[in-house]
């Protein structure tokens, strides 16, 4: 995924489904100056990481 989509999706009022290694994942937040993305998976908002936002795939 691109940067400019991962903030699409973290602004957008509709859920768009997003993995990370094929677990369903959240996206908190953006920093598009490292290319990283702050995610969590569904249920677990305390289990937050910082991931390459490369490594995130929209799910269609």
């Amino acid at each position: 995924m691109k940067v400019y989509r991962a903030q699409e999706i973290m602004k957008s009022e509709e859920k768009v489904s997003v993995e990370l290694n094929g677990v369903s994942v959240w996206i908190d937040s953006v920093d598009p100056e490292q290319e990283t993305a702050k995610v969590h998976v569904e249920d677990r908002p305390a289990d937050a990481r910082v991931v390459p936002v490369d490594e995130l795939q929209e799910v269609q």
